[in-house]
């Protein structure tokens, strides 16, 4: 089979996205890979950050916000991320969510990389060469979110406060994630935050990228409790974002979201 052909068979897979408590996500099985990914994905998040800053074209919502905090606190970029990350966090306690390794990851490592690469990566002096960097930054913050979500251990802490918030008020995932992301926009331009063509850019790209990456890197899981009482596994997401359980979609939607966002 050639590299395009594999493409092909990888996109168009059927793949299982279950709604899980942490426990199950624990004992789901293949854990070596499961969390060898989880981790390669938040790496790749945050060195997608990293290319986005570099790139000085606009950031998405939720960094825009945390580069305006970074502006007046003086902190890290990745300190910023980690901080906002734990308070969000702390937001799911009267929401009634449980975080999985994955949101608990999520906070450290994404800060982590981000950083690193930041300090390894520096702003090109051609502005094609910034689009370059931008663009790369879309493809590699979406291969990274699907690798993260794909590794079932829960979503990120932004994107879990949109689904939480959702749930208990009744209102649309679209409606709650437009407002949150334009009130993060609007907060963190008004203290600093870089808004251009590539913020934009990534709104329109990142979902896109996100489903096209979803069944190639999904890894296919069964919960204990489904396995003791023989409930046939019937939640799937196809390579054209079909899916049948609307938790997992609405997990799905959410990871290009979160600066996490999978953060």
């Amino acid at each position: 089979m050639s590299p395009i052909q594999t493409l092909r068979a990888g996109a168009t897979r059927r793949v299982t996205l279950l709604p899980m408590t942490p426990m199950e996500q624990l004992r789901a099985g293949h854990t070596v890979r499961r969390v060898s990914q989880l981790l390669v994905g938040l790496w790749l998040y945050g060195t997608a950050m990293a290319m986005f800053i570099r790139a000085e074209l606009g950031l998405d919502p939720w960094d825009v916000f945390h580069y305006g905090v970074q502006q007046h606190l003086g902190w890290s970029f990745g300190t910023v991320v980690i901080v906002v990350g734990a308070l969000v966090l702390l937001l799911w306690i009267p929401l009634r969510q449980w975080p999985g390794l994955g949101t608990v990851a999520n906070v450290f490592v994404i800060g982590i990389a981000t950083d690193v690469m930041l300090g390894v990566l520096e702003t090109p002096d051609a502005l094609w060469l910034r689009w370059v960097l931008l663009l790369g930054g879309i493809v590699v913050n979406g291969i990274g979110g699907a690798m993260y979500i794909g590794s079932q251990y829960g979503p990120g802490p932004r994107d879990g406060l949109m689904t939480g918030l959702s749930l208990r008020t009744g209102l649309s995932i679209r409606l709650v994630r437009t407002s949150l992301e334009v009130t993060v926009l609007a907060v963190g331009w008004l203290l600093g935050g870089v808004v251009g063509f590539g913020t934009v850019l990534y709104a329109v790209l990142i979902g896109p990228a996100v489903q096209a990456f979803l069944p190639m890197l999904t890894v296919r899981v069964t919960p204990p409790s489904r396995l003791r009482h023989g409930i046939p596994d019937d939640s799937a997401v196809d390579g054209e974002g079909k899916g049948e359980d609307p938790v997992d979609t609405r997990a799905a939607q959410l990871a290009a979201s979160d600066g996490q966002r999978p953060a």
